[in-house]
């Protein structure tokens, strides 16, 4: 049985996909404590913006956004050949790992450091690598509860607006129903990251939140329109990969119309 799991080309798909997903959203988890200016990226000086009040804004993000692009690539891939209950299923390990993986950053910071190794970066420039550990690692309470839920909120906005879109544009449109249900779930990811993490952790004011959360929406709104192309390269690659008449099968079971579209093909590689 394990063999012909191994030679089908659907799952196997599905497992590199969700592997590559999970894995994904724990590294975006991990480097998003670190904060990037992405005007000194393109030799550029702070864009200096001014909303709802709030002035001297800029696009200083977190090192996250550079992999959650490709996240919201991922789950419209699996909507368009799996189906949402797919997207679901990954979407809830990938928060149970994360959680898991928070989890043990905790336990390590809280495990004593051995001496040696507390001083053993001075001539580096760290004089405590315990600190340089803890300051790395230690996300607040309500930032990753605000990131986790998140996350899951606006998975599961992106499956039910891709969906809607698609069942009233049929196979036509990929790019309308993927990005469209991308711009808006990042919407509300960025809106309740914050809301969660700065607004009720520490008491940031409206203004503030939304002028922020307005900015972060400006960078991933662009990247979504920029990698449109991708997820035509991708769904060509896969037509390629486990050939025309599967492809189509995959997405018309994702879309609840043939549950036994798999049955009687031939998928072995």
């Amino acid at each position: 049985m394990i063999n012909n799991i191994l030679k089908d080309k659907p799952t196997k798909l599905f497992v590199g996909f969700a592997a590559f997903f999970v894995a994904n959203a724990l590294i975006a988890e991990c480097i998003g404590g670190k904060l990037f200016s992405l005007e000194k990226i393109f030799g550029g000086v702070s864009a200096n913006i001014t909303l709802f009040g709030q002035s001297g804004l800029s696009f200083n993000l977190t090192c996250g956004v550079l992999l959650w692009p490709l996240e919201f690539i991922l789950t419209d891939i699996v909507n368009e050949f799996y189906g949402p209950k797919a997207v679901k299923q990954i979407s809830y390990i990938a928060v149970g790992l994360i959680g898991y993986a928070f989890l043990m950053f905790y336990i390590a910071m809280q495990v004593p450091a051995a001496d040696f190794w507390i001083g053993s970066k001075k001539d580096s420039g760290i004089p405590n690598m315990q600190d340089a550990f803890t300051g790395i690692f230690g996300q607040g309470m309500w930032i990753i509860l605000g990131s986790l839920t998140a996350f899951v909120v606006s998975q599961l906005v992106d499956v039910t607006v891709f969906h809607r879109i698609k069942r009233i544009t049929g196979e036509k449109w990929v790019w309308l129903r993927a990005t469209g249900s991308t711009l808006v779930s990042q919407l509300v990811d960025s809106f309740v990251v914050l809301f969660i993490a700065f607004k009720i952790g520490n008491g940031w004011s409206w203004q503030l939140v939304l002028a922020i959360c307005l900015v972060n929406y400006t960078y991933k709104f662009t990247m979504a329109i920029v990698l449109t192309p991708l997820i035509y390269l991708i769904e060509g690659w896969i037509e390629r990969y486990v050939g025309h008449d599967v492809a189509k099968k995959m997405k018309r079971t994702a879309m609840g119309q043939e549950p036994d579209a798999f049955s009687n093909i031939p998928t072995a590689g």
